[in-house]
């Protein structure tokens, strides 16, 4: 199995663990840009400027290496720490990106056949011709911490549709808020998506909602539930609606309850008849080796490159 461009921070000297153990020796590669063969990449040296343990899956950075160190990071060690009071907080400068071959072979992302809730998109997208898909939800949902817009996972998963069913002229919108709950979400519903004509929308709300003092689990998932019978009544369009990850548990404002909001997402599915992709438990799988930093693009709750990869696993697990 091979694995590409996967995110690590490294502080001082201590090892930062990959998402698989086994490494086939003299596969691996550490560069400074998740895209490779880019004018600014560096391409760091084993033994120069990391040490790597094949059979444990980790890497560490040496004592002169010329990879940044994690551990001058603003929030580096803060516990309950409120980010307004860290100017520059975030990790875009101390990622590396990491090429390997591994000899462990497992699936962050369950299979699911859902092709009764996707049968219509099947049929128009086999059919050919324009398709518009939407994406509706918030900051996550809006692409940002990706250093590219081709690398936004809805950007990745249109790529994927269009190379799966070439006839179909597919076009992606971005009707996503920064900021927003699905409070804000069925306040905007009618300017974002039931005015558009979408044939299918990427619904992904939770982040917001799961905050202190936000929107309660039940209410969630009845505002969940109240937009995609809107949209399919008034659009016609099918719904997949996908969980959010658990943010860095050393967030101040975080209820560390993101669990309860990914069954809320994947209960609203089932009883309003959509597609659910289980971005939770893709993160969470990741996050049984990995640390929170070396996934999150602000270190807070933002997926960088990598993490918009794991979106793209798990809506890919979404069979259809």
């Amino acid at each position: 199995m091979i694995v590409y461009g996967e995110s690590l921070v490294l502080a001082n000297t201590k090892p930062g663990r990959l998402c698989f153990d086994n490494i086939v020796p003299g596969s691996l590669s550490v560069r400074s840009t998740y895209e490779r063969n880019m004018k600014n990449t560096i391409i760091y040296r084993e033994g120069r400027d990391y040490i790597v343990d094949t059979e444990q899956g980790t890497i560490a950075r040496t004592a002169d290496s010329r990879i940044p160190d994690f551990g001058t990071n603003v929030l580096y060690a803060q516990k309950e720490f409120d980010h307004t009071k860290f100017p520059g907080y975030g990790n875009h400068a101390f990622f590396v990106w990491v090429d390997y071959d591994t000899k462990k072979v497992r699936p962050l992302a369950v299979e699911s056949d859902q092709s009764e809730f996707l049968a219509g998109t099947r049929k128009r997208l086999e059919a050919g011709g324009p398709f518009g898909i939407l994406v509706y939800g918030d900051s996550i949902s809006t692409g940002c911490e990706a250093s590219r817009e081709r690398l936004q996972f809805y950007h990745r998963y249109t790529d994927a549709l269009k190379r799966r069913f070439p006839a179909a002229e597919i076009n992606i919108e971005n009707g996503a808020t920064g900021g927003d709950s699905t409070i804000q979400g069925l306040e905007r519903l009618d300017a974002k998506v039931l005015t558009r004509k979408p044939g299918l929308v990427l619904m992904g709300f939770g982040m917001n909602d799961h905050n202190v003092g936000s929107v309660p689990v039940g209410r969630f998932c009845e505002n969940l539930i109240a937009m995609a019978h809107s949209i399919r009544e008034r659009t016609g369009a099918e719904v997949l609606m996908y969980s959010a990850f658990p943010p860095n548990p050393d967030w101040k404002f975080s209820s560390h309850r993101m669990e309860e909001y990914a069954e809320a997402t994947r209960r609203a599915a089932a009883e309003s008849g959509c597609a659910y992709a289980n971005v939770y438990s893709v993160w969470t799988e990741v996050l049984k080796r990995k640390d929170f930093p070396s996934l999150l693009g602000n270190n807070i709750n933002h997926p960088n490159d990598f993490g918009h990869y794991l979106y793209l696993t798990a809506l890919l697990a979404v069979e259809f």
